[in-house]
């Protein structure tokens, strides 16, 4: 039995980090001791726990899309073919016409107006909403689709080869595992808008008999918003062409203008970065000369910024409160951050 050592190219190394590879040598380094001590023993080698586990991770891991249908093909027998695509989009459109005339969509789009105003109430005069503002539903392409299957399934799989910790995802389960196919933002001009449209969202589901959850999301990356994943049943097509019901969650993300702005400027960046394979290192956060140094941490000074606008705003408010105008000379410089947005400048 021949076990031979990887030999990485130059373009396979640039998607491998140091750690990993360095992993793989060990372990190969492992499988080469056992082998030597049983051919110095004469004896016929046989896979222990230990040259077992060494095997699993000299499994290749797909690096790319294309290596990873061929994994899934090799794997588990599942063709990604012109078949997946089409019934991908056949449920797509379902679950997005079936939520679309669901009446919690309705209710929340016929009375953004009225939250706006209850929001200008409790905050002395500021808005919730830009003028015009209205959400609009999003459905998942499918490249993004079998990509977010990628990553799910590799490239964040600590457990590889084995499972990932929620198991594979694979036909079968794909649907209920993606979590946002059909997903909507909605946008608020300040922080503490975020949970006052949580509670109303929330409140909304519960009137509709639909279960949610709710999460805060906050990553060193720089990303900054609330998701709030509303589960509901849709009758789908099985590949047979006989139907069956599953449970499936629409995506609502709630965060604010200038978390949106920066979003969109690093869109690309992001994205990027989510399909890079291996450990991620934590260099950057050190060499400020680096892309991801200013891309990670321009989104935390603006979270940070914003909280103070929020401060400066309360006490403005409570100051304005007891004392007419009067309100402290050295914070009208933190002031100005507001005019931007209360002029929807950006």
């Amino acid at each position: 039995m021949i076990i031979e050592k990887p030999n990485l190219s130059e373009s396979d190394s640039d998607n491998v980090l140091n750690e990993d590879y360095n992993e793989l040598c060990e372990k190969y380094n492992l499988v080469c001791a056992e082998l030597e001590e049983l051919k110095s023993q004469n004896k016929e080698p046989k896979i222990s726990a230990t040259l077992k586990s060494s095997y699993d991770i000299i499994e290749d891991k797909p690096l790319n899309i294309e290596e990873y249908k061929k994994w899934l093909k090799t794997k588990f027998g599942i063709a990604i073919s012109n078949r997946t695509e089409n019934h991908y989009n056949s449920v797509r459109g379902i679950i997005s016409d079936g939520f679309k005339d669901s009446e919690l969509w309705t209710e929340l789009c016929q009375n953004l107006k009225d939250y706006d105003e209850k929001y200008n109430l409790k905050t002395n005069g500021y808005k919730l909403f830009s003028p015009n503002f209205v959400p609009e539903l999003n459905e998942k392409t499918y490249e993004s689709f079998i990509l977010k299957t990628f990553r799910k399934n590799v490239v964040n799989n600590n457990n590889w080869p084995n499972e990932p910790e929620k198991g594979w995802m694979l036909p079968d389960n794909w649907y209920e595992k993606t979590g946002d196919i059909v997903r909507t933002l909605f946008v608020v001009k300040y922080l503490d808008g975020i949970e006052f449209l949580i509670s109303i969202i929330k409140s909304v589901c519960k009137e509709n008999g639909l279960p949610c959850e709710i999460s805060f999301e906050a990553k060193d990356e720089g990303y900054y918003a609330a998701h709030i994943d509303i589960k509901q049943t849709f009758e789908i097509p099985k590949y047979d062409w006989d139907t069956k019901k599953i449970d499936v969650f629409i995506e609502i993300q709630i965060t604010t203008q200038l978390q949106e702005v920066i979003r969109k400027l690093l869109h690309t960046y992001y994205e990027d970065k989510r399909i890079s394979s291996g450990k991620q290192s934590d260099s950057w956060k050190w060499n400020y000369k680096s892309d991801e140094f200013a891309a990670n941490y321009v989104g935390h000074i603006l979270h940070y910024m914003e909280g103070m606008i929020m401060d400066i705003r309360n006490r403005k408010n409570k100051l304005s409160f007891q004392s007419g105008n009067e309100f402290a000379a050295e914070d009208s410089d933190i002031l100005n951050l507001l005019k931007p947005i209360e002029e929807d400048s950006i």
